[in-house]
């Protein structure tokens, strides 16, 4: 039996994909630390005024954080998820800028959404002011944007791994 630990040489996928960040997946991991603290601290009474108020969902609730973007317990979770999912993507640079790139899209869309429904229609399912409108389509078109600008070409999957083109370890080779 072999009593040695598991390399850490890239055999498996993961660790290839880990080893080098890109500058896409310090994008999403910062986007999603933002997703993740907005969606906590609506969840916070001192940085929520109306919180007593705060709905499930729809335009019904009070709660504004920082007394400006109207919240709900709806989308404080669509926050802390997309926070989490974010998280997680930014662990592989090939699903960093898809996430960011559907994610901006999903939180433009949103933004756009909330500022075309009139706040008393009945197909408001979140709460909707120009504010929280405007801050779902900025940070929407922000995403978009970083999805694009910092994604460079990945490198080839045995560069990742440190091999040669024949699967040989360049880690003694000179460089």
């Amino acid at each position: 039996m072999n009593s040695r630990p598991m390399s850490t040489t890239g055999h498996h996928w993961w660790e290839a994909e880990r080893r080098r960040t890109t500058a896409v997946q310090q994008g999403l991991n910062a986007v999603s630390w933002v997703f993740l603290l907005i969606g906590v601290m609506g969840f916070v009474p001192l940085l929520t005024p109306g919180f007593s108020g705060i709905a499930f969902a729809g335009p019904e609730t009070t709660a504004e954080l920082f007394g400006v973007f109207e919240v709900s317990v709806l989308s404080n979770l669509i926050h802390l998820l997309f926070g989490v999912v974010g998280l997680i993507m930014s662990w592989m640079a090939r699903f960093a800028r898809r996430t960011l790139i559907g994610g901006g899209v999903f939180f433009a869309v949103l933004g756009l959404y909330g500022l075309i429904v009139d706040a008393v229609n009945a197909g408001d399912f979140l709460p909707s002011s120009w504010a929280t409108g405007l801050l779902h389509l900025g940070m929407g078109v922000l995403m978009i944007v970083l999805g694009f600008v910092l994604h460079r070409e990945l490198p080839r999957e045995s560069e990742a791994r440190d091999e040669g083109d024949f699967g040989e370890t360049n880690r003694g080779a000179a460089r």
